[in-house]
């Protein structure tokens, strides 16, 4: 289990969750390196956005394609700007400032080239309107269900949540089940894990430590996931049945995820907003 020392807040909170979420980023940039045969790397790519963009401030995006992992993405931003006054008024705390906002995060999706691998989404980050919060969660869409594989990462979950008060896991449970949902089809996206927003206790120590928690729970239980399972023999006809389930996955990401939305909205990066999008992928 990483035994990585938690980060206190200091003056600046936002800085000190950047500073966290870009180390988590390293980590499980090397953790997942570390699960490849041949010696796969990340191709990294720093950004930071014009003088004169809607958006400023900075970010890596992190791209590997190797035999263990067909495509992951895993990203850091730590941007600032002013929301349109439209999208202003979906965001707690916007309209009181004029839409200034400062956001943070690391936000990774993993496609698997076995599909007895699940892949995986993760995110956590903190944003700064006239108020102050964290999001987030992780959730597993397996082509092929275990049980011992949902049931083990379900379980760093509410590890992660049960030190942070009653009652969370099952609420950040229900809400990424209703969130992860592809409408249009009434099925799940995947079996779930947790899905947290506008998480503001009053007490940023404890909300802090609650995303590190998040954060350190995926790192330790992933790469256990994909240990197990990277080397389990698989068919052409499993091969075939991933990529359809990817299908699946594209769809939600386009037409409901917020993650999306949210960076369009503000002028992101459309390569990094779009790092989610499998290599190969049948309708």
């Amino acid at each position: 289990m990483n035994t990585q020392a938690q980060t206190t807040p200091t003056a600046d909170p936002q800085q000190t969750a950047a500073s966290y979420f870009k180390d988590l980023q390293e980590r499980i940039c090397q953790a997942f390196e570390a699960l490849e045969p041949n010696g796969a790397t990340f191709d990294v790519t720093p950004w930071e956005k014009d003088p004169d963009a809607q958006l400023q401030g900075s970010g890596e995006m992190r791209l590997m394609r190797g035999e263990v992992f067909e495509k992951v993405g895993v990203n850091f931003s730590d941007v600032y700007g002013t929301f349109s006054p439209e999208f202003a008024k979906q965001i707690p705390g916007a309209l009181e400032n004029g839409g200034k906002f400062r956001a943070t995060g690391v936000s990774l999706v993993s496609h698997m080239s076995n599909p007895h691998v699940p892949t995986v989404h993760m995110n956590v980050r903190r944003i700064e309107t006239s108020q102050s919060w964290y999001g987030g969660g992780a959730d597993l869409t397996p082509t092929f269900a275990y049980d011992e594989d949902t049931q083990a990462f379900h379980a760093a979950m509410q590890q992660a949540c049960d030190g942070y008060r009653d009652g969370a896991y099952d609420e950040y449970k229900k809400w990424c089940d209703e969130y992860f949902h592809i409408q249009h089809w009434d099925e799940p996206r995947g079996v779930g894990g947790i899905f947290f927003d506008n998480v503001n206790s009053n007490d940023e120590d404890k909300d802090f430590a609650f995303v590190q928690a998040v954060g350190e729970a995926f790192l330790t239980i992933y790469p256990q996931l994909v240990a197990q399972r990277m080397a389990q023999p698989f068919t052409e006809a499993e091969k075939t049945t991933q990529l359809y389930k990817r299908g699946r996955y594209v769809e939600f990401n386009l037409l409901y995820d917020r993650g999306t939305k949210f960076g369009f909205a503000t002028g992101g990066n459309p390569e990094a907003i779009l790092m989610s999008m499998p290599p190969e992928v049948r309708w």
